[in-house]
Protein backbone atom coordinates (compact mmCIF):
# COMPACT_ATOMS: atom_id res chain seq x y z
CA UNK A 1 0.00 0.00 0.00
CA UNK A 2 1.24 3.52 -0.79
CA UNK A 3 2.60 5.79 1.94
CA UNK A 4 -0.18 7.28 4.07
CA UNK A 5 -0.34 10.94 5.17
CA UNK A 6 0.30 11.93 8.76
CA UNK A 7 -2.53 13.11 11.00
CA UNK A 8 -1.63 16.81 10.78
CA UNK A 9 -2.31 16.90 7.03
CA UNK A 10 -5.78 15.36 7.29
CA UNK A 11 -7.86 18.28 8.52
CA UNK A 12 -7.43 20.28 5.32
CA UNK A 13 -9.36 17.61 3.41
CA UNK A 14 -12.28 17.45 5.84
CA UNK A 15 -15.60 18.68 4.40
CA UNK A 16 -16.86 21.81 6.15
CA UNK A 17 -19.97 19.95 7.33
CA UNK A 18 -17.79 17.80 9.61
CA UNK A 19 -16.48 20.79 11.51
CA UNK A 20 -19.92 22.45 11.56
CA UNK A 21 -21.72 19.49 13.12
CA UNK A 22 -18.86 19.04 15.57
CA UNK A 23 -19.34 22.60 16.81
CA UNK A 24 -23.10 22.08 17.10
CA UNK A 25 -22.72 19.04 19.36
CA UNK A 26 -19.98 20.68 21.40
CA UNK A 27 -22.17 23.73 22.10
CA UNK A 28 -25.00 21.37 23.10
CA UNK A 29 -22.70 19.61 25.57
CA UNK A 30 -22.37 16.29 23.72
CA UNK A 31 -19.40 14.28 22.48
CA UNK A 32 -19.20 13.71 18.74
CA UNK A 33 -16.61 11.88 16.63
CA UNK A 34 -16.22 11.14 12.95
CA UNK A 35 -15.75 7.40 12.88
CA UNK A 36 -15.17 4.31 10.76
CA UNK A 37 -14.79 4.35 6.99
CA UNK A 38 -14.67 8.16 6.58
CA UNK A 39 -11.66 8.33 8.93
CA UNK A 40 -9.97 5.42 7.16
CA UNK A 41 -10.58 7.10 3.81
CA UNK A 42 -8.90 10.30 5.00
CA UNK A 43 -5.70 8.30 5.34
CA UNK A 44 -6.25 6.88 1.87
CA UNK A 45 -6.59 10.35 0.36
CA UNK A 46 -10.30 10.30 -0.41
CA UNK A 47 -13.49 11.73 1.08
CA UNK A 48 -16.72 9.76 1.02
CA UNK A 49 -20.05 11.50 0.40
CA UNK A 50 -21.38 9.33 3.26
CA UNK A 51 -20.19 10.45 6.70
CA UNK A 52 -20.61 8.43 9.91
CA UNK A 53 -20.48 9.91 13.40
CA UNK A 54 -20.89 8.48 16.88
CA UNK A 55 -22.01 10.35 20.01
CA UNK A 56 -23.05 10.03 23.63
CA UNK A 57 -26.36 11.72 22.73
CA UNK A 58 -29.45 9.53 22.41
CA UNK A 59 -31.68 9.75 19.30
CA UNK A 60 -33.96 12.42 20.76
CA UNK A 61 -30.97 14.54 21.73
CA UNK A 62 -29.41 14.06 18.28
CA UNK A 63 -32.59 15.33 16.62
CA UNK A 64 -32.70 18.32 18.95
CA UNK A 65 -29.19 19.31 17.84
CA UNK A 66 -29.50 18.82 14.08
CA UNK A 67 -33.13 19.46 13.16
CA UNK A 68 -32.63 23.11 12.23
CA UNK A 69 -29.20 22.56 10.69
CA UNK A 70 -29.99 19.56 8.47
CA UNK A 71 -31.48 19.99 5.01
CA UNK A 72 -33.57 16.92 5.87
CA UNK A 73 -33.45 14.16 8.46
CA UNK A 74 -35.09 10.77 9.02
CA UNK A 75 -35.52 8.30 11.84
CA UNK A 76 -35.53 4.94 10.03
CA UNK A 77 -32.59 3.67 12.13
CA UNK A 78 -33.84 5.02 15.47
CA UNK A 79 -34.18 1.52 16.94
CA UNK A 80 -30.44 1.09 16.39
CA UNK A 81 -29.65 4.53 17.77
CA UNK A 82 -29.11 6.05 14.32
CA UNK A 83 -30.50 9.30 12.93
CA UNK A 84 -29.87 9.97 9.24
CA UNK A 85 -29.68 13.38 7.65
CA UNK A 86 -28.58 15.25 4.56
CA UNK A 87 -26.57 18.48 4.52
CA UNK A 88 -24.89 20.20 1.56
CA UNK A 89 -25.03 17.03 -0.55
CA UNK A 90 -23.56 14.77 2.13
CA UNK A 91 -25.40 11.77 3.55
CA UNK A 92 -24.76 11.70 7.30
CA UNK A 93 -25.54 9.12 9.97
CA UNK A 94 -25.14 9.93 13.66
CA UNK A 95 -25.36 6.95 16.00
CA UNK A 96 -25.45 6.71 19.77
CA UNK A 97 -22.53 4.79 21.27
CA UNK A 98 -23.61 1.17 21.19
CA UNK A 99 -22.81 -2.49 21.59
CA UNK A 100 -24.35 -4.99 19.21
CA UNK A 101 -24.38 -8.79 19.20
CA UNK A 102 -26.12 -11.60 17.34
CA UNK A 103 -28.04 -14.23 19.23
CA UNK A 104 -26.72 -17.53 17.76
CA UNK A 105 -30.17 -18.46 16.52
CA UNK A 106 -31.29 -15.03 15.30
CA UNK A 107 -30.75 -12.94 12.21
CA UNK A 108 -31.46 -9.71 14.05
CA UNK A 109 -28.95 -7.92 16.26
CA UNK A 110 -29.62 -7.15 19.90
CA UNK A 111 -28.76 -3.51 20.45
CA UNK A 112 -27.50 -2.01 23.68
CA UNK A 113 -26.45 1.63 23.85
CA UNK A 114 -22.96 2.28 25.19
CA UNK A 115 -21.59 5.14 27.26
CA UNK A 116 -18.15 5.92 25.81
CA UNK A 117 -16.17 6.08 22.59
CA UNK A 118 -13.59 3.44 23.55
CA UNK A 119 -16.20 0.71 23.99
CA UNK A 120 -17.92 1.76 20.78
CA UNK A 121 -14.68 1.42 18.80
CA UNK A 122 -13.95 -1.99 20.32
CA UNK A 123 -17.15 -3.43 18.84
CA UNK A 124 -16.36 -2.30 15.31
CA UNK A 125 -15.39 -4.74 12.58
CA UNK A 126 -11.72 -4.06 11.78
CA UNK A 127 -8.94 -1.90 13.17
CA UNK A 128 -8.82 0.22 10.02
CA UNK A 129 -12.48 1.09 10.69
CA UNK A 130 -12.06 1.47 14.44
CA UNK A 131 -10.45 4.90 14.31
CA UNK A 132 -12.23 8.10 15.29
CA UNK A 133 -11.64 11.82 14.96
CA UNK A 134 -12.97 13.68 17.99
CA UNK A 135 -14.81 16.88 17.19
CA UNK A 136 -14.25 19.73 17.27
CA UNK A 137 -10.74 19.10 18.70
CA UNK A 138 -9.71 16.88 15.71
CA UNK A 139 -7.94 14.48 18.06
CA UNK A 140 -7.30 11.11 16.37
CA UNK A 141 -8.33 8.14 18.48
CA UNK A 142 -6.59 4.97 17.28
CA UNK A 143 -6.70 2.48 20.13
CA UNK A 144 -6.13 -0.65 18.06
CA UNK A 145 -3.47 0.30 15.53
CA UNK A 146 -5.65 1.14 12.55
CA UNK A 147 -3.06 3.49 11.01
CA UNK A 148 -0.39 0.85 11.50
CA UNK A 149 -2.50 -1.78 9.77
CA UNK A 150 -3.33 0.57 6.89
CA UNK A 151 0.40 1.13 6.39
CA UNK A 152 0.98 -2.62 6.45
CA UNK A 153 -2.03 -3.44 4.29
CA UNK A 154 -3.31 -5.93 6.87
CA UNK A 155 -6.87 -6.53 8.02
CA UNK A 156 -7.20 -7.22 11.75
CA UNK A 157 -10.04 -7.01 14.27
CA UNK A 158 -10.01 -4.74 17.36
CA UNK A 159 -10.77 -7.70 19.64
CA UNK A 160 -10.54 -11.38 18.84
CA UNK A 161 -11.73 -12.29 15.34
CA UNK A 162 -14.04 -14.97 16.73
CA UNK A 163 -15.76 -12.42 18.97
CA UNK A 164 -16.09 -9.91 16.12
CA UNK A 165 -17.53 -12.48 13.71
CA UNK A 166 -19.85 -13.86 16.35
CA UNK A 167 -21.25 -10.36 16.89
CA UNK A 168 -21.94 -10.01 13.16
CA UNK A 169 -21.06 -12.92 10.83
CA UNK A 170 -21.43 -10.64 7.81
CA UNK A 171 -18.08 -9.17 8.83
CA UNK A 172 -16.45 -12.27 7.36
CA UNK A 173 -17.77 -11.31 3.94
CA UNK A 174 -16.81 -7.71 4.65
CA UNK A 175 -13.23 -8.90 5.10
CA UNK A 176 -13.33 -10.39 1.61
CA UNK A 177 -14.89 -7.17 0.33
CA UNK A 178 -12.03 -5.07 1.75
CA UNK A 179 -9.52 -7.41 0.12
CA UNK A 180 -11.27 -6.62 -3.16
CA UNK A 181 -11.71 -2.89 -2.58
CA UNK A 182 -8.55 -1.90 -0.72
CA UNK A 183 -6.00 -4.50 -1.79
CA UNK A 184 -5.30 -5.54 1.81
CA UNK A 185 -4.49 -9.01 3.10
CA UNK A 186 -6.24 -10.59 6.06
CA UNK A 187 -4.17 -11.43 9.12
CA UNK A 188 -3.63 -15.17 9.70
CA UNK A 189 -5.85 -15.19 12.77
CA UNK A 190 -8.64 -13.51 10.78
CA UNK A 191 -8.42 -16.09 8.00
CA UNK A 192 -8.42 -18.88 10.58
CA UNK A 193 -11.53 -17.54 12.31
CA UNK A 194 -13.29 -17.11 8.96
CA UNK A 195 -12.56 -20.74 8.14
CA UNK A 196 -13.73 -21.99 11.54
CA UNK A 197 -16.89 -19.87 11.57
CA UNK A 198 -17.88 -19.83 7.88
CA UNK A 199 -21.13 -21.64 8.62
CA UNK A 200 -22.30 -18.71 10.78
CA UNK A 201 -22.94 -16.70 7.60
CA UNK A 202 -26.10 -18.78 7.15
CA UNK A 203 -27.91 -16.75 9.85
CA UNK A 204 -27.54 -13.56 7.80
CA UNK A 205 -30.40 -12.57 5.53
CA UNK A 206 -29.99 -13.15 1.80
CA UNK A 207 -30.44 -9.44 1.15
CA UNK A 208 -27.51 -8.42 3.38
CA UNK A 209 -25.33 -11.15 1.88
CA UNK A 210 -26.26 -10.00 -1.63
CA UNK A 211 -25.40 -6.37 -0.89
CA UNK A 212 -22.01 -7.35 0.50
CA UNK A 213 -21.35 -9.62 -2.47
CA UNK A 214 -22.13 -6.80 -4.91
CA UNK A 215 -19.65 -4.52 -3.12
CA UNK A 216 -17.01 -7.25 -3.35
CA UNK A 217 -17.70 -7.93 -7.03
CA UNK A 218 -17.48 -4.21 -7.82
CA UNK A 219 -14.11 -3.77 -6.09
CA UNK A 220 -10.76 -3.26 -7.78
CA UNK A 221 -9.70 -6.89 -7.31
CA UNK A 222 -12.86 -9.03 -7.08
CA UNK A 223 -10.92 -12.16 -7.97
CA UNK A 224 -8.81 -11.77 -4.81
CA UNK A 225 -11.87 -11.18 -2.62
CA UNK A 226 -13.68 -14.16 -4.12
CA UNK A 227 -10.62 -16.37 -3.68
CA UNK A 228 -10.62 -15.55 0.05
CA UNK A 229 -14.28 -16.54 0.25
CA UNK A 230 -13.53 -19.86 -1.43
CA UNK A 231 -10.41 -20.73 0.54
CA UNK A 232 -12.07 -19.97 3.89
CA UNK A 233 -15.26 -21.88 3.03
CA UNK A 234 -17.56 -18.85 2.97
CA UNK A 235 -18.36 -19.48 -0.68
CA UNK A 236 -19.64 -22.95 0.24
CA UNK A 237 -22.56 -21.16 1.89
CA UNK A 238 -22.91 -18.09 -0.34
CA UNK A 239 -21.85 -19.24 -3.83
CA UNK A 240 -21.38 -23.01 -3.61
CA UNK A 241 -21.36 -23.29 -7.41
CA UNK A 242 -18.14 -21.23 -7.50
CA UNK A 243 -16.53 -23.31 -4.76
CA UNK A 244 -17.46 -26.43 -6.74
CA UNK A 245 -15.35 -25.22 -9.68
CA UNK A 246 -12.30 -26.55 -7.87
CA UNK A 247 -12.65 -29.78 -9.80
CA UNK A 248 -10.34 -32.57 -8.79
CA UNK A 249 -7.69 -32.57 -11.49
CA UNK A 250 -7.36 -35.97 -13.09
CA UNK A 251 -3.96 -37.63 -12.99
CA UNK A 252 -3.38 -37.06 -16.71
CA UNK A 253 -4.22 -33.32 -16.46
CA UNK A 254 -6.64 -33.51 -19.35
CA UNK A 255 -8.49 -30.31 -18.45
CA UNK A 256 -7.42 -26.95 -17.10
CA UNK A 257 -8.17 -25.67 -13.61
CA UNK A 258 -11.74 -24.41 -14.04
CA UNK A 259 -11.70 -22.43 -10.80
CA UNK A 260 -8.51 -20.49 -11.54
CA UNK A 261 -9.70 -20.01 -15.12
CA UNK A 262 -12.91 -18.42 -13.82
CA UNK A 263 -10.98 -16.01 -11.58
CA UNK A 264 -8.82 -15.05 -14.55
CA UNK A 265 -11.89 -14.46 -16.72
CA UNK A 266 -13.33 -12.24 -13.97
CA UNK A 267 -10.12 -10.22 -13.78
CA UNK A 268 -9.88 -9.88 -17.56
CA UNK A 269 -13.53 -8.84 -17.84
CA UNK A 270 -12.89 -6.01 -15.37
CA UNK A 271 -10.02 -4.83 -17.56
CA UNK A 272 -12.33 -4.60 -20.58
CA UNK A 273 -14.90 -2.35 -18.90
CA UNK A 274 -15.09 1.21 -20.15
CA UNK A 275 -15.16 4.62 -18.55
CA UNK A 276 -18.52 6.20 -17.77
CA UNK A 277 -18.97 7.39 -21.38
CA UNK A 278 -18.40 3.93 -22.85
CA UNK A 279 -20.87 1.09 -23.51
CA UNK A 280 -19.97 -0.90 -20.37
CA UNK A 281 -19.03 1.59 -17.61
CA UNK A 282 -17.01 0.17 -14.74
CA UNK A 283 -17.84 -1.44 -12.43
CA UNK A 284 -20.47 -3.49 -14.26
CA UNK A 285 -21.98 -6.00 -11.85
CA UNK A 286 -23.78 -7.97 -14.60
CA UNK A 287 -20.60 -8.54 -16.62
CA UNK A 288 -18.59 -9.40 -13.53
CA UNK A 289 -21.14 -11.88 -12.19
CA UNK A 290 -21.40 -13.51 -15.61
CA UNK A 291 -17.61 -13.80 -15.81
CA UNK A 292 -17.45 -15.42 -12.38
CA UNK A 293 -20.35 -17.80 -13.03
CA UNK A 294 -19.90 -18.57 -16.74
CA UNK A 295 -18.51 -22.08 -16.17
CA UNK A 296 -20.51 -23.19 -13.12
CA UNK A 297 -22.24 -25.80 -15.26
CA UNK A 298 -18.99 -27.71 -15.79
CA UNK A 299 -18.89 -29.81 -12.60
CA UNK A 300 -22.30 -31.30 -13.43
CA UNK A 301 -21.43 -31.96 -17.08
CA UNK A 302 -17.82 -33.19 -16.90
CA UNK A 303 -17.31 -36.44 -18.75
CA UNK A 304 -14.13 -38.40 -19.43
CA UNK A 305 -14.31 -39.54 -23.04
CA UNK A 306 -12.96 -42.93 -24.22
CA UNK A 307 -10.17 -41.31 -26.22
CA UNK A 308 -8.79 -39.53 -23.16
CA UNK A 309 -10.40 -36.13 -23.66
CA UNK A 310 -12.68 -34.40 -21.17
CA UNK A 311 -15.96 -32.83 -22.29
CA UNK A 312 -18.42 -30.43 -20.68
CA UNK A 313 -21.29 -30.69 -23.14
CA UNK A 314 -24.13 -28.20 -22.59
CA UNK A 315 -22.40 -26.67 -19.57
CA UNK A 316 -23.53 -23.26 -20.86
CA UNK A 317 -27.22 -24.19 -20.67
CA UNK A 318 -26.80 -25.95 -17.33
CA UNK A 319 -24.79 -23.03 -15.98
CA UNK A 320 -27.50 -20.55 -16.98
CA UNK A 321 -30.06 -22.50 -14.94
CA UNK A 322 -27.72 -22.74 -11.95
CA UNK A 323 -26.94 -19.01 -12.13
CA UNK A 324 -30.65 -18.20 -12.20
CA UNK A 325 -31.34 -20.37 -9.17
CA UNK A 326 -28.44 -18.99 -7.12
CA UNK A 327 -29.03 -15.32 -7.91
CA UNK A 328 -32.72 -15.64 -7.11
CA UNK A 329 -31.83 -17.27 -3.78
CA UNK A 330 -29.63 -14.23 -3.09
CA UNK A 331 -32.60 -11.95 -3.88
CA UNK A 332 -31.08 -10.25 -6.92
CA UNK A 333 -33.56 -8.30 -8.99
CA UNK A 334 -35.13 -10.00 -12.01
CA UNK A 335 -33.32 -7.88 -14.59
CA UNK A 336 -29.92 -8.78 -13.16
CA UNK A 337 -30.81 -12.47 -12.88
CA UNK A 338 -32.02 -12.65 -16.47
CA UNK A 339 -29.06 -10.71 -17.86
CA UNK A 340 -26.41 -12.78 -16.06
CA UNK A 341 -28.10 -16.07 -16.97
CA UNK A 342 -28.39 -15.01 -20.61
CA UNK A 343 -24.70 -14.15 -20.81
CA UNK A 344 -23.78 -17.50 -19.24
CA UNK A 345 -26.03 -19.24 -21.78
CA UNK A 346 -24.46 -17.39 -24.73
CA UNK A 347 -20.80 -17.40 -23.72
CA UNK A 348 -19.92 -20.42 -25.88
CA UNK A 349 -21.85 -19.31 -28.98
CA UNK A 350 -18.86 -17.59 -30.59
CA UNK A 351 -16.72 -20.72 -30.77
CA UNK A 352 -18.74 -22.02 -33.70
CA UNK A 353 -17.73 -18.87 -35.57
CA UNK A 354 -14.08 -19.30 -34.69
CA UNK A 355 -14.10 -22.86 -36.01
CA UNK A 356 -16.10 -22.59 -39.22
CA UNK A 357 -17.24 -19.04 -39.86
CA UNK A 358 -20.85 -17.93 -40.02
CA UNK A 359 -23.34 -16.90 -42.63
CA UNK A 360 -24.85 -13.43 -42.41
CA UNK A 361 -27.97 -15.01 -40.93
CA UNK A 362 -25.92 -16.55 -38.10
CA UNK A 363 -24.37 -13.16 -37.35
CA UNK A 364 -27.85 -11.62 -37.24
CA UNK A 365 -29.01 -14.31 -34.80
CA UNK A 366 -25.98 -13.72 -32.59
CA UNK A 367 -26.81 -10.02 -32.35
CA UNK A 368 -30.52 -10.63 -31.94
CA UNK A 369 -30.06 -13.25 -29.22
CA UNK A 370 -27.67 -10.99 -27.29
CA UNK A 371 -29.97 -7.98 -27.64
CA UNK A 372 -28.96 -5.19 -25.23
CA UNK A 373 -26.29 -7.48 -23.75
CA UNK A 374 -24.18 -7.50 -26.91
CA UNK A 375 -21.41 -5.20 -25.63
CA UNK A 376 -21.16 -7.24 -22.45
CA UNK A 377 -21.13 -10.47 -24.47
CA UNK A 378 -18.25 -9.11 -26.56
CA UNK A 379 -16.24 -8.55 -23.39
CA UNK A 380 -17.20 -11.82 -21.73
CA UNK A 381 -16.24 -13.82 -24.81
CA UNK A 382 -12.88 -12.10 -25.14
CA UNK A 383 -12.23 -12.53 -21.42
CA UNK A 384 -12.91 -16.25 -21.69
CA UNK A 385 -9.64 -16.74 -23.60
CA UNK A 386 -7.06 -17.65 -20.95
CA UNK A 387 -4.89 -20.07 -22.90
CA UNK A 388 -1.13 -19.74 -22.60
CA UNK A 389 -0.81 -20.86 -26.22
CA UNK A 390 -0.10 -17.54 -27.91
CA UNK A 391 -0.99 -18.73 -31.39
CA UNK A 392 -4.34 -20.05 -30.22
CA UNK A 393 -5.08 -16.83 -28.33
CA UNK A 394 -4.16 -14.73 -31.36
CA UNK A 395 -6.31 -16.91 -33.62
CA UNK A 396 -9.34 -16.50 -31.36
CA UNK A 397 -8.78 -12.76 -31.02
CA UNK A 398 -8.52 -12.40 -34.80
CA UNK A 399 -11.73 -14.42 -35.28
CA UNK A 400 -13.63 -12.24 -32.82
CA UNK A 401 -12.24 -9.09 -34.42
CA UNK A 402 -13.62 -10.42 -37.70
CA UNK A 403 -17.02 -11.16 -36.14
CA UNK A 404 -17.28 -7.67 -34.69
CA UNK A 405 -16.28 -6.18 -38.04
CA UNK A 406 -19.06 -8.15 -39.74
CA UNK A 407 -21.55 -7.04 -37.10
CA UNK A 408 -20.55 -3.43 -37.73
CA UNK A 409 -20.82 -3.87 -41.51
CA UNK A 410 -24.28 -5.43 -41.26
CA UNK A 411 -25.36 -2.80 -38.76
CA UNK A 412 -24.65 -0.11 -41.35
CA UNK A 413 -27.13 -1.83 -43.67
CA UNK A 414 -29.71 -3.01 -41.15
CA UNK A 415 -30.99 -2.21 -37.68
CA UNK A 416 -29.47 -5.34 -36.14
CA UNK A 417 -30.25 -4.36 -32.59
CA UNK A 418 -33.98 -4.41 -33.28
CA UNK A 419 -34.55 -6.99 -36.00
CA UNK A 420 -38.22 -7.39 -36.81
CA UNK A 421 -40.12 -9.21 -39.55
CA UNK A 422 -40.86 -7.23 -42.71
CA UNK A 423 -44.59 -7.30 -41.82
CA UNK A 424 -46.08 -6.62 -38.39
CA UNK A 425 -48.99 -8.43 -36.76
CA UNK A 426 -51.66 -6.07 -38.10
CA UNK A 427 -50.37 -6.44 -41.64
CA UNK A 428 -50.23 -10.24 -41.31
CA UNK A 429 -53.85 -10.44 -40.17
CA UNK A 430 -55.04 -8.09 -42.91
CA UNK A 431 -53.19 -9.98 -45.65
CA UNK A 432 -54.36 -13.44 -44.54
CA UNK A 433 -57.80 -12.35 -43.41
CA UNK A 434 -57.45 -13.94 -39.99
CA UNK A 435 -58.24 -12.88 -36.42
CA UNK A 436 -55.74 -12.59 -33.55
CA UNK A 437 -54.58 -16.01 -32.37
CA UNK A 438 -51.80 -18.61 -32.50
CA UNK A 439 -51.64 -18.55 -36.30
CA UNK A 440 -50.54 -14.92 -36.26
CA UNK A 441 -47.68 -15.85 -33.93
CA UNK A 442 -46.59 -18.68 -36.22
CA UNK A 443 -46.70 -16.39 -39.23
CA UNK A 444 -44.70 -13.76 -37.36
CA UNK A 445 -42.01 -16.30 -36.43
CA UNK A 446 -41.85 -17.55 -40.03
CA UNK A 447 -41.23 -14.03 -41.30
CA UNK A 448 -38.68 -13.41 -38.57
CA UNK A 449 -36.72 -16.49 -39.65
CA UNK A 450 -36.84 -15.25 -43.24
CA UNK A 451 -35.58 -11.87 -42.07
CA UNK A 452 -32.74 -13.50 -40.15
CA UNK A 453 -31.78 -15.72 -43.06
CA UNK A 454 -31.99 -13.27 -45.94
CA UNK A 455 -31.92 -9.81 -44.42
CA UNK A 456 -34.52 -7.08 -45.03
CA UNK A 457 -36.91 -7.57 -47.96
CA UNK A 458 -39.38 -5.21 -49.59
CA UNK A 459 -43.03 -5.49 -48.62
CA UNK A 460 -44.22 -7.15 -51.82
CA UNK A 461 -41.69 -9.96 -51.47
CA UNK A 462 -42.65 -10.46 -47.81
CA UNK A 463 -46.31 -10.69 -48.80
CA UNK A 464 -45.53 -13.23 -51.54
CA UNK A 465 -43.62 -15.62 -49.28
CA UNK A 466 -46.21 -15.23 -46.52
CA UNK A 467 -49.02 -16.21 -48.91
CA UNK A 468 -46.98 -19.22 -49.99
CA UNK A 469 -46.42 -20.22 -46.35
CA UNK A 470 -50.13 -19.72 -45.57
CA UNK A 471 -51.22 -21.98 -48.42
CA UNK A 472 -49.39 -24.88 -46.76
CA UNK A 473 -50.98 -24.45 -43.34
CA UNK A 474 -53.86 -26.68 -42.15
CA UNK A 475 -55.88 -23.58 -41.20
CA UNK A 476 -55.78 -22.45 -44.87
CA UNK A 477 -57.41 -25.67 -46.01
CA UNK A 478 -60.09 -25.29 -43.34
CA UNK A 479 -60.84 -21.73 -44.44
CA UNK A 480 -61.26 -22.79 -48.07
Amino acid sequence: MSRLPDTSSLTASLPPVVLEVGELFDVAGHDLSLVGGPVRDLFLGRVSPDLDFTTDADPDQIIAVIKRWADAYWEIGRAFGTIGLRRDGYQIEITTYRAEAYDPGSRKPTVAFGTNLDDDLLRRDFTINAMALRLPSLELVDLFGGVRDLHAGILRTPGTPSSSFSDDPLRMMRAARFVSQLGVDVAPEVSEAMTDMAGRISIISAERVRDELVKLICGKAPDAGMDLMVTTGLADHVLPEVAALRLETDEHHRHKDVYQHSLTVLRQACELETDEDGPVPRPDVVLRLAALLHDIGKPATRKFEPGGAVSFRHHDAVGAKLATKRLRALRFDNDTVKAVARLVELHMRFYGYGEAGWSDSAVRRYVSDAGPLLERLHRLTRSDVTTRNRRKAERLAFAYDDLQARISALAEQEELASIRPDLDGEQIMALLGIAPGPVVGRAYRFLLEERMEHGPQDRSHAETILRSWWSEQPEFEEST
